[in-house]
């Protein structure tokens, strides 16, 4: 299940029983990307630039809970 957070029209999901590298998955309409947390690149998929840049600033805004919230809900995932 995931923890989710709409800013903006963007809702960002962390998922449990996910994989690394430590990434968000952020949805905008019909729009869907997976973005690292750690260096903000789009690991898959596709979002509108404008959307794409605000979720790098949520991402910046918010690097070290994110990275915690991954960790918290990824245990069986060592050394990140």
């Amino acid at each position: 299940m995931p923890l989710y957070e709409l800013i903006d029209g963007i809702k960002i999901n962390v998922y449990s029983n996910d994989h690394l590298p430590p990434h968000i998955h952020a949805l905008y309409n019909e729009y869907e990307a997976v973005v690292s947390i750690t260096d903000k690149k789009v690991i898959r998929g596709l979002l509108p630039i404008p959307q794409l840049k605000k979720v790098k600033e949520i991402i910046t805004g918010n690097e070290d809970d994110l990275l915690a919230l991954f960790k918290a809900l990824n245990p069986q995932i060592k050394n990140l």
